[in-house]
């Protein structure tokens, strides 16, 4: 007992937690902010003269969700094949709140520091996490991670997350801590960094999903995404709530970017401050599996039991796993005539419904159309007949019940 009472009064950290002095809450660090790292694809690297991002600067906004006074950054280099050398770094905060912009309010720039140093050589494969810095930023707020990389990589392979639906800019030369970038180049794209963490006593919902949780369809810098808009309805001070997805992710087998089940361990179980997931994926399974009788019961029977391991898996991690049903795809590429692929979706919804994961969310009721259920609601759909414009988004977020994270 004495030891506690110590450990509070000085502030020391443990296991991930830090008792901060004079306060009854216990704070921890807590992911705010998440992007599921991808191997760049060709047509996505940094445009020209910038693909190897030798003397480059790179700024790079994002919408926190919870708030805190204390933060740190991390940048992934999951993808490469040679070590990514960062030259300096630092954080600040964008003029107007803004999304997608490249100017920085003047004096809320931070240097960041990883080490004591302020540079930093990322290994192949790994993530490495800044100090602490002070910054106090508001929940919904957004952030500008500003990097600089002298040397570049050195080979083709970038670790990025191209579906940012945020604008992100490069200029040649050391101007991490301009208050503006003059002459940049503007790239919708996030490339290098995977997370922010804040000191606080929040906890995080993480979605694992496809382009429908990645925001395609939604509004570049609009921050419209339905994870976007779950956490505007919500504003809860205590909840984060995570976008671990990806356009063209599968469940089963790689797509654009590693399975669900074999990114799990890094983008759900290794997230700090999770404490609940929700599965909204397969949708893309199923669509690319062949339209056959036999192909299409396989790919149902295969989905509902990468389901179930995805919620055991993360049960034994302690966290609580919710699935959303999957929406409504007639009239996409992904339909097929006989009606055998909107008859997986129907099977897997049933098993979702049946009692796999520890609650429903029931998107597919939120969006389809009453008057032809295999198709999504006319005023939900971008056009292709499978993403959602921002209000079908918000449709989706509305479907959450509050009361899954009490």
């Amino acid at each position: 007992m004495r030891r506690r009472t110590l450990l509070a009064s000085f502030g020391f950290a443990a296991s991930g937690l830090f008792l901060t002095r004079g306060r009854d809450q216990l704070s921890r660090w807590t992911h705010t902010w998440t992007a599921m790292p991808q191997l760049t694809e060709p047509h996505n690297m940094p445009p020209a003269p910038f693909e190897r991002l030798a003397d480059t600067t790179l700024r790079q906004t994002v919408r926190v969700t919870a708030g805190g006074r204390r933060l740190r950054v991390r940048y992934s280099n999951a993808f490469g094949t040679a070590d990514l050398p960062i030259t300096a770094a630092g954080v600040a905060l964008p003029v107007g709140n803004q999304a997608g912009t490249s100017a920085i309010r003047p004096g809320s720039g931070r240097p960041l520091t990883f080490g004591g140093s302020p540079s930093v050589v990322v290994p192949v494969g790994a993530q490495i996490v800044s100090d602490p810095v002070d910054l106090p930023v508001l929940a919904a707020a957004n952030l500008t991670l500003t990097t600089y990389l002298r040397d570049g990589i050195s080979t083709a392979e970038l670790t990025s997350h191209p579906g940012s639906r945020t604008t992100s800019w490069l200029v040649k030369g050391d101007q991490h801590t301009a208050n503006d970038l003059t002459g940049a180049t503007g790239s919708d794209h996030w490339y290098l960094i995977s997370g922010v963490e804040i000191l606080a006593g929040a906890s995080g919902l993480v979605l694992l999903g496809d382009s429908l949780t990645d925001g395609r369809g939604s509004t570049t810098n609009g921050n419209n995404r339905w994870p976007d808009q779950l956490f505007d309805r919500l504003r809860d001070p205590e909840l984060a709530v995570l976008n671990q997805a990806a356009g063209g992710n599968r469940v089963l087998r790689d797509g654009l970017g590693p399975n669900a089940l074999a990114r799990l361990d890094r983008d759900v179980l290794a997230t700090s401050g999770a404490r609940w997931l929700l599965v909204f994926e397969g949708v893309n399974d199923i669509g690319v599996a062949p339209a056959t009788v036999t192909d299409q019961q396989r790919i149902a029977v295969e989905l509902i039991g990468a389901y179930r391991q995805i919620v055991l898996r993360a049960q034994a991690a302690g966290l609580r796993v919710y699935g959303a049903t999957l929406t409504p795809f007639g009239g996409n590429i992904y339909d097929d005539a006989e009606g055998l692929r909107e008859r997986s979706r129907q099977t897997v919804n049933a098993a979702i419904r049946g009692g796999l994961f520890d609650a429903v969310v029931d998107f597919d009721a939120a969006v389809r159309d009453p008057a032809a259920p295999s198709r999504l609601a006319a005023p939900y759909d971008t056009g292709d007949h499978l993403h959602l414009n921002p209000s079908g988004y918000g449709a989706l977020a509305a479907a959450v019940p509050r009361r899954l994270f009490r």
